[in-house]
C-alpha cells in the first residue's frame, strides 16, 4: 500500500515540476508576442496617421525644365503626423530608379521651418538628371505612404 502512495507522490511532484516549467515558457513566449503586437501597432498608427498626396499638374510644362535637367514636383503633407522633409526620410524613384543625395533637393515650399512638414504643409521636389521624351514616372515614398506621378516629356527639337 506504501509502495503506491510513494509513486504516487513521485508522479505527482514530477507532474508539478514539468507543469511550472511549461507556464515558465508560455509566460515567456505570451510576453514577447504582446511587445511584439504593441511595436507594431505603434508602427501601424504611424503609417495609419501619414498621408501625402502629389499636387504637381502633370499637364503642366513646368514639371520637367529641359534646360537644366530638373523635375519638380509638389507634395502635400495630408495626414496628421508631422513629417521630416529629409532624403533620408522620403524616398523618390523616377522610372524605377531611386534618387538620394546629389540629384534630389527637397525644400519645404510653404512655411518657414525648412525642418518641420507640418499638415497641409508642401515640399518641392526638385530631381536633377535627364528625361528623354516621352512618358515618366515619379514614386514618392514617405512613413510608407506612396504616391505616384505620371507626365509627359514633349520633345522640343
Amino acid at each position: 500500500m506504501a509502495s503506491v502512495s510513494v509513486s504516487h507522490l513521485i508522479l505527482f511532484i514530477a507532474s508539478m515540476i514539468i507543469a511550472a516549467g511549461v507556464a515558465g515558457v508560455f509566460t515567456t513566449s505570451v510576453d514577447n508576442l504582446s511587445e511584439a503586437i504593441s511595436d507594431r501597432g505603434v508602427q501601424v498608427s504611424d503609417n495609419v496617421r501619414t498621408s501625402i498626396e502629389i499636387i504637381s499638374d502633370s499637364g503642366s510644362d513646368n514639371v520637367f525644365d529641359s534646360t537644366t535637367n530638373t523635375t519638380t514636383i509638389y507634395v502635400k503633407n495630408t495626414g496628421s503626423k508631422q513629417l521630416n522633409p529629409v532624403g533620408s526620410q522620403i524616398d523618390v524613384l523616377v522610372d524605377g530608379r531611386f534618387k538620394t543625395g546629389n540629384n534630389l533637393n527637397i525644400t519645404v515650399a510653404s512655411n518657414g521651418n525648412p525642418d518641420a512638414w507640418d499638415t497641409n504643409d508642401v515640399i518641392e521636389i526638385t530631381i536633377d538628371g535627364y528625361l528623354d521624351p516621352g512618358d515618366h514616372r515619379v514614386l514618392v515614398i514617405a512613413n510608407g505612404d506612396e504616391e505616384t506621378f505620371e507626365f509627359r516629356v514633349e520633345d522640343n527639337a
